[in-house]
């Protein structure tokens, strides 16, 4: 059984070249950092495509392949893409603490 120090270290890790996130601007994101750099800068147009009411591929991402399940469920809860960044951003920071 991993320790929950390697968990953490895993969430922070880059993902395999086939589960990068493809961003509807083209960018290829590997790890949570890459994604909130991304949430940081890309159109409103790109965070739309890719989170509606019905849908949330990051959020998808962050559960299936990340394996971060509250991470997943926290960003179910931001309303635009500046709240998203602050999720994924408080998640790195508590993450890193902790490895």
């Amino acid at each position: 059984m991993s320790s929950k120090k390697e968990v953490y270290r895993s969430r922070l890790s880059d993902v395999t070249g086939e589960k990068i996130f493809r961003c509807h601007d083209g960018r290829g994101l590997r790890n949570l950092e890459e994604l909130s750099v991304a949430l940081s800068d890309m159109t409103e147009q790109s965070f739309s495509h890719h989170v509606s009411e019905l849908n949330n591929d990051f959020n998808n991402w962050i559960r299936d392949v990340i394996d971060d399940s509250a991470l997943a469920r926290n960003l179910t809860k931001a309303s635009d893409r500046a709240q998203a960044r602050q999720i994924v951003e408080d998640r790195l920071a508590w993450l890193k603490d902790r490895v």
